[in-house]
């Protein structure tokens, strides 16, 4: 029996998904080890297989063949647009994907006016100006602090994730408009959907049964 590798995404997600994982009896002990500088960790006796990505490389990984399965943000899955089957939502890392900004920017998303839009996201922005919103926007990328943009005037608005909306608050930036609900999904190479069908439909089928409780 080949392996089936599972690329998770770093941090957080990673420890939210093993912890899932382990409660339908899915265990890999060697990624418990802090020290470890192993990039591949095994179960030997299950056939499985887990590495850790950062979150834009899961997709990548999955739509390649290189992981069977892949846990990434919903985020990631349609920013980075790659071939791979969504096949669960894991109901963690909830959050949402908004448009924020100063209250005197809301007109400007109320008249359709041409805006300037700062983000992370800019596959994301650009799909909901262009195609939900029919708005003429200038996507502006950027890596740092968005909240940044709207305040020194780079941008009139932001299109970033929001979890509590802390942040937006303490810098004077609210949500405007929602784009999407996020969390945590599980994706999958669309040749191992068809190749390995029994072990990842059981697989799913064990896990919905915990994501439903």
């Amino acid at each position: 029996m080949r392996y089936l590798t599972f690329a998770l995404t770093k941090g957080r997600l990673a420890r939210q998904t093993l912890d899932l994982f382990e409660k339908i009896g899915i265990t890999c002990e060697e990624m418990k080890d802090k020290e470890s500088r192993k990039l591949i960790f095994t179960n030997e006796e299950m056939k499985l297989r887990f590495f850790l990505a950062k979150g834009p490389d899961v997709p990548t990984y999955v739509e390649y063949g290189a992981a069977d399965i892949g846990i990434s943000g919903k985020d990631t899955i349609l920013e980075e647009g790659r071939k791979v089957h969504e096949v669960l939502d894991l109901g963690y890392g909830k959050c949402r994907m908004c448009v924020c900004g100063h209250r005197d920017a809301a007109p400007l998303l109320q008249h359709h006016e041409r805006i300037r839009v700062a983000t992370k996201y800019p596959n994301i922005a650009k799909d909901y100006f262009y195609n939900v919103k029919h708005q003429t926007a200038e996507i502006i990328k950027l890596n740092g602090s968005i909240e940044l943009a709207p305040i020194v005037g780079l941008a009139e608005v932001i299109v970033d994730i929001v979890e509590t909306g802390s942040t937006l608050r303490e810098n004077g930036l609210d949500v405007l408009e929602e784009v999407c609900p996020l969390s945590a999904r599980m994706i999958v190479n669309p040749v191992s959907m068809r190749m390995e069908n029994d072990r990842i439909k059981d697989l799913l089928t064990r896990l919905r049964a915990q994501v439903t409780d």
